[in-house]
């Protein structure tokens, strides 16, 4: 019995997880770590929009689909090849990661500088100390993701700045859109679909979007259960 012909199957990387990096260099495997942080954020995105429901994390990461698509779009009217074109497919210009990094880091920045408070230590030169912290960490975080593009070898320096700025902007038009405009907001919020999901603006009523408010009355509840079971015990002795 003749067995049959073995079906010839062409396959294809997945580029999103797939990094080349010089595997004799400790750096190039940080930094081959470090790049994929942009497809770790993604998933990181839906749990949180799940988990909070609230109407900054979904604007933010609508934004942030529709800059991957914004950066599509452009490679495809530049066609500008990578620097090493045996890395990825796809054009180079701008570099994907980098205006992903941009948006991200830009929208939480503009976000935390606007909306959102941290809890007060009562010295204002250590509140202004925690909040330029936060900024430079944001900007540390896409700055080192876009370096790893050029250190890899996927991007030259130009596709990675364009790609940055891009994201910049964007950011700054689309928060500017969506986050200040109360009206707009409020229009969501009011509506049917948001009140069925549960959709809420937890910035619009405190500070911190009710963290500390949250812990307080976790805390009541768990001094209250506490004292329960230590009353309930009390009467079995």
């Amino acid at each position: 019995m003749m067995s049959s012909p073995v079906k010839q199957v062409q396959y294809a990387s997945f580029d999103f997880t797939h990094v080349l990096y010089d595997e004799s260099s400790d750096t190039a495997f940080i930094l081959a770590l470090v790049t994929l942080l942009p497809v770790l954020l993604m998933p990181a995105y839906v749990a949180l929009v799940i988990k909070t429901r609230e109407l900054s994390i979904l604007t933010m990461f609508i934004g942030q689909l529709v800059n991957e698509r914004v950066n599509w779009v452009i490679k495809r009217i530049v066609h500008q090849e990578r620097p090493n074109v045996t890395h990825g497919d796809g054009y180079g210009f701008p570099s994907a990661h980098s205006q992903y990094m941009g948006f991200f880091s830009t929208f939480l920045i503009l976000h935390l500088y606007h909306r959102h408070r941290f809890t007060s230590y009562g010295l204002e030169w250590l509140d202004t100390l925690q909040r330029f912290t936060a900024y430079c960490a944001l900007l540390a975080a896409a700055g080192i993701v876009c370096y790893s593009r050029y250190y890899l070898s996927y991007h030259t320096p130009t596709q990675i700045v364009a790609g940055y700025l891009f994201g910049v902007v964007f950011a700054l038009g689309y928060y500017h859109f969506t986050e200040l405009n109360t009206s707009l907001r409020a229009r969501i919020l009011d509506s049917p679909l948001a009140q069925w999901i549960r959709l809420r603006d937890g910035w619009a009523i405190w500070a911190d979007a009710g963290l500390e408010d949250e812990w307080h009355l976790w805390r009541a509840a768990w001094e209250k259960m506490r004292q329960g079971k230590a009353l309930g015990v009390s009467k079995e002795q």
